[in-house]
């Protein structure tokens, strides 16, 4: 019999993370197809009460806490200490938490420290007979895999974009708190401030319904001969800003600095998608001026959508890796979408 503990930390205002959500809904799934398997909640954080009362309807049997103001911020020996206190007084065999930075830094310590095993990128799991089975990706995205472990504790981090956001009804809670002993001193790192990365403009937006990647020909020499990368820069910001969509970028496009080529001011390697960048899990995807090749489309896995803008019919995007190719002059295109969406 499985002992489910879904386990994270809560945010700024006391709240949960989308991605916190749409993991509970997975843990959920799981308990209800696990036949006598017990679910438990297990917060940590500045407050917790907000968050308690918001998924209280979940079906959870107990929700365990830890709070304080030493558990506000990010620190890796505040939160492993409390991650290890809730796992511990749950008794649990499976811990299932979001693949946050907080607890992607945290839960590989608290495995080591219970005697668990941990797997990261989890993108799907199920009951299989008495057990679970996960699926993850490993070599940059191109195998899934489906395993099963019998250690235990089994701790699994599940990737944003998988799952419903959890909306169940909200109620009333009243968590057990857990005392935790934290190791002296604790607070030898602290958190002073945060910095946004220099841009611009906003970017990135990972819960845009539409990811808006741009490829190296945006900046190389056009029909008349010439590049133009202050126009390039300025129909992609006017996209962006009318969409509302989240911002992209080949490899290519984005090593183009430490080339000494003109180069989109607002373009970092923060906005690399592909093989060696991110996996996007956008709604829909637009890929423009890109080739369309393995390494690249390999990062647009999880958009359902995918469509593409390129002069050249007979591209990478056309062999079976678009929805929809639009054979066309990227500049051209976009100004007119531009000129639509403003209207």
């Amino acid at each position: 019999m499985e002992r489910i503990l879904y386990l994270t930390h809560t945010e700024a205002d006391g709240g949960l993370s989308k991605v916190a959500l749409e993991t509970l809904t997975s843990a959920v799934e799981l308990s209800r197809q696990l036949s006598g398997s017990t679910l438990r909640l297990a917060l940590w954080g500045g407050a917790i009460q907000t968050a308690a009362d918001a998924v209280a309807g979940c079906g959870a049997e107990e929700t365990l806490g830890v709070t304080g103001e030493e558990f506000a911020d990010s620190r890796y020996a505040s939160d492993a200490a409390a991650a290890e206190a809730l796992v511990r007084a749950a008794d649990a065999t499976f811990v299932i938490a979001p693949a946050s930075a907080r607890l992607a830094r945290t839960l590989p310590g608290v495995a080591l420290r219970v005697g668990g095993r941990i797997d990261s990128h989890v993108v799907g799991m199920g009951a299989a007979g008495e057990g679970v089975q996960i699926q993850r990706w490993y070599y940059r995205q191109r195998m899934l895999a489906t395993m099963t472990r019998s250690q235990r504790p089994w701790f699994v981090l599940v990737d944003p974009g998988l799952f419903e956001t959890w909306n169940g009804e909200a109620g009333s809670a009243t968590p057990r708190l857990v005392e935790v002993d934290l190791p002296t001193p604790y607070d030898r790192t602290r958190v002073v401030g945060i910095e946004a990365a220099k841009s611009q403009a906003q970017t990135i937006r990972p819960d845009a319904d539409l990811l808006f990647v741009a490829g190296a020909g945006w900046t190389k020499k056009q029909a008349d001969g010439q590049t133009h990368v202050k126009d390039a820069e300025e129909l992609i910001l006017g996209f962006l800003d009318s969409a509302q969509a989240s911002l992209g970028g080949s490899k290519s496009m984005v090593e183009q600095s430490a080339e000494g080529e003109d180069v989109l001011s607002f373009m970092s390697h923060l906005n690399q998608v592909g093989q060696t960048g991110s996996t996007p899990r956008h709604a829909k995807g637009l890929a423009t001026c890109c080739h369309g090749e393995e390494p690249h489309v390999v990062g647009w896995r999880f958009i359902h959508e995918r469509r593409a803008i390129n002069t050249d019919p007979n591209c990478g995007w056309a062999q079976s890796k678009a929805d929809v190719l639009y054979v066309a002059d990227a500049f051209a295109l976009t100004a007119k979408v531009n000129e639509l969406l403003r209207g």
